[in-house]
């Protein structure tokens, strides 16, 4: 299928090349910037809901999250003690809107069982970790992958990790920047090499590639010809 966005990007292997797409991956931010204004995303009170918030993302909608948490606050369950002291049908009937309710509330616990024992119970002593070691811990952890990681070390360790998600993929490779089948790692890599490493810049990109792919580089019936950055 033809996009109006599509377009062709150099490849990023001499100084030259990865110059132009800086200056195409720049002109998209300010784009999307210019449309939707500044996003300030991770939204979440603390650091911790913010973890939660990320695991609970998954295979979601946003809008569904937010009516998980606001359950965990009302229960007083949004602190790592609270999750800790929670019966499981309690914590899963909580986080039932996030979907696969159950599923989800055991890997909260799983988490917070694993930051009191082997952080004596500080997400910030875990966070605190250089980028690799933190990074392959909480891969370590069942049900959080790359993206979940990834965004945890951005939003809450504040290191500069470019976070890759369905809507990254969607949108560059119907730009013509990468191809639609990239992996992770790959498509993660073509921001680090071009991107200058800074934690609130990464924040705000990843905020606005999403509200860009909610609002117009729809999975079906995109709307390219109203796109803000259809055209960089």
């Amino acid at each position: 299928m033809k996009f109006g966005c599509t377009n062709t990007w150099p490849s990023s292997k001499s100084k030259r090349s990865r110059t132009e797409i800086l200056r195409r991956l720049q002109a998209l931010y300010d784009a999307s910037l210019a449309y939707f204004g500044p996003l300030c995303w991770w939204p979440g009170d603390t650091d911790f809901e913010i973890c939660v918030g990320a695991i609970l993302t998954q295979n979601t909608a946003w809008t569904n999250v937010q009516k998980a948490i606001a359950n965990l606050k009302d229960r007083r369950m949004l602190t790592l003690r609270g999750m800790l002291r929670a019966a499981p049908r309690e914590l899963a009937e909580a986080v039932r809107p996030a979907g696969y309710y159950n599923q989800k509330s055991q890997r909260l616990s799983e988490f917070c069982r694993h930051i009191e024992r082997r952080h004596r119970g500080s997400l910030g002593a875990m966070m605190r970790q250089p980028v690799a070691e933190l990074r392959a811990e909480l891969l370590a952890l069942k049900g959080i992958g790359p993206e979940t990681a990834d965004s945890m070390i951005l939003y809450v360790a504040r290191q500069p990790i470019f976070v890759v998600d369905a809507y990254t993929r969607r949108i560059f490779s119907r730009l013509g920047a990468v191809g639609e089948d990239i992996e992770y790692l790959s498509l993660q890599d073509f921001f680090h090499r071009v991107l200058p490493p800074d934690a609130e810049y990464y924040g705000e990109y990843h905020a606005q590639l999403v509200y860009v792919g909610k609002n117009f580089c729809r999975k079906r019936n995109p709307r390219c010809d109203e796109c803000p950055v259809r055209l960089t």
